[in-house]
């Protein structure tokens, strides 16, 4: 006989099968099968096996099979490659429940955001709106706390020179005034000043050749895998190229295959003269836990030479916002933004005329990202920049080396947003009816052989005129920032405010001219 089912497993079965059908378990292999597929995830390997970015689509998967009320991310997009933070942001736009997400990517936070919760000297402020107008908002009030600030410290020095009058004035002094300034002193010892952004600063090597680096033909691969193949290339003295393509694309690679540390399967690398070389590392794997911030970054010296002065090493890091305690301490105890922040440290005190940069976003506050943006625009050298940060990409590159299939490495010029219009038009054109369609390159030739001599000689010109228009405005900048500046006349200040729009007008204009110019002379030297 068939023995027979105990009731108490039986009913145990039956919780079991009830609470499986209350919280749609029984479709959980269904969600966790389609998500794999979706996030092209290697689902017959072990965690063990994986990198940081793999590991990171893993967890964002798990969050999102359980299909929850409330999805918490911190720094989602860090290690993700473009196209899984695409297909990220298109999920959580789609996302039924609330989202509360921690990040610096600004292209990110303005696509997914209805709502900014900012922390600012330990107090929370929720602003209502999407990133770019919290940034309008938020100016104009830290411009008000300036105006407020000023009229108080103005009022609280009154009031000092009134407590130390002569000995009439205090025999008929009024009680109740010293009881308001010892309030307005306790108020103003209150104050917390807003903490200061890095003040970071490059040191720069002697000037290059003009040719930096020549790639005739390169192919390279790892058994059957294609990495690139039949690549040339030229960087040029000034040029800022930034990287873009998925994990395990081969990026990486290619860095070294330029830069001459590994050899290509074929093909030629040549290295211009004078050069000198700093790279950045996503890795950090140049970091020594062990050492305190003061001995690694001066070499246990007390003091560096930063392009030829003279600096102590507490100073230098203050400059990228370590404090003296902070400095001392070991690197173990820094979180990853201070690590990146140390890493540019150690980085920008060494002369180079070749930055090298794998992924230096990662963990970066907005402040200091915007630093470096404008560090890196100004630096007179090369640059080489792998980034998935598509608004630091389209801020701060002239052209993108882009992986596309079996190794194939195509150039486009400008940045993230106008590889995406180039590959849009390119589609348009391969889809055409057009049983003989023109390559890119020659009808963009056949259009418009060369820049006219009018041309050229306003496309030499205009570097000199965007930098004499941003030095006014970083002048008109700092008179609006003055304390006393909404203490001046009214019609003095509405002439600065409507002169610094004017300014900021023609600086936009003349970029976009010299982007029109640009793009015209890089497809007749046939580089789009």
């Amino acid at each position: 006989m068939d023995p027979q089912p105990d009731d108490g497993l039986l009913k145990k079965m039956g919780r079991l099968q009830e609470k499986l059908e209350v919280h749609d378990g029984w479709s959980l292999h269904q969600r966790v099968e389609r998500v794999i597929t979706e996030l092209d995830l290697p689902g017959d390997k072990t965690l063990g096996e994986l990198s940081g970015g793999w590991l990171r689509r893993v967890s964002l998967a798990k969050a999102w099979v359980v299909q929850p009320d409330l999805l918490l991310l911190d720094e989602p997009t860090n290690h993700l490659d473009l196209e899984t933070i695409l297909w990220l942001e298109e999920r959580l736009l789609d996302f039924p429940g609330a989202l509360l997400i921690v990040t610096h990517d600004r292209r990110f936070l303005q696509r997914l955001s209805t709502r900014v919760v900012d922390l600012d000297r330990g107090q929370l402020v929720s602003w209502p709106a999407d990133y770019s107008d919290y940034l309008k908002r938020k100016a104009t009030a830290l411009e008000e706390e300036v105006q407020r600030n000023a009229e108080f410290d103005k009022k609280l020095a009154k009031e000092e020179v009134w407590i130390r009058q002569g000995i009439q004035a205090r025999r008929t002094r009024n009680e109740g005034r010293v009881r308001a300034l010892k309030n307005m002193r306790r108020e103003r010892m209150s104050r917390r000043e807003r903490v200061g952004t890095a003040r970071i600063g490059l040191a720069t090597g002697e000037q290059s050749g003009k040719r930096v680096i020549e790639a005739e033909h390169i192919s390279f691969g790892y058994d059957s895998t294609r990495i690139v193949s039949d690549f040339s290339f030229t960087l040029l003295r000034g040029d800022r190229v930034g990287l873009i393509g998925a994990n395990g694309a081969g990026k990486s690679t290619l860095l070294k295959l330029l830069l001459g540390r590994m050899k290509p399967d074929s093909g030629t690398v040549k290295l211009g003269t004078r050069i000198e070389i700093a790279f950045f590392d996503q890795m950090r794997e140049a970091l020594d836990p062990k050492q305190t911030l003061v001995d690694w970054v001066g070499d246990g010296s007390d003091f560096i030479v930063i392009d030829g002065h003279r600096k102590h090493v507490l100073s230098y890091l203050g400059d990228f916002l370590f404090s003296p305690d902070r400095a001392r301490s070991r690197i173990s105890s820094l979180s990853g933004g201070e690590r990146n922040r140390l890493l540019l440290a150690r980085l920008f005190r060494k002369p180079a005329n070749i930055l090298v940069m794998d992924e230096p976003t990662n963990d970066l506050d907005i402040e200091t990202l915007e630093l470096l943006e404008e560090l890196l625009i100004n630096y007179p050298g090369s640059l080489l920049l792998v980034s998935h940060d598509r608004e630091f990409i389209d801020n701060v590159v002239t052209s993108t080396l882009v992986f596309e299939e079996d190794g194939k490495i195509r150039e486009y010029v400008g940045g993230y947003s106008d590889w995406l219009d180039q590959r849009t038009e390119k589609t348009v054109e391969d889809q055409s009816s057009n049983p003989k369609p023109v390559p890119r390159a020659k009808k963009a030739a056949s259009v418009k052989k060369k820049l006219g001599y009018m041309e050229q000689r306003e496309l030499d010109a205009l570097p000199a005129v965007i930098e004499t228009l941003e030095a006014k405005q970083a002048e008109l900048h700092a008179r609006i920032g003055d304390s006393d500046f909404y203490q001046a006349d009214k019609n003095e200040i509405t002439r600065t405010l409507n002169q610094l729009d004017e300014t900021s007008g023609e600086i936009e204009a003349n970029y976009a001219k010299w982007v029109e110019l640009e793009v015209l002379q890089s497809r007749a030297n046939g580089r789009v």
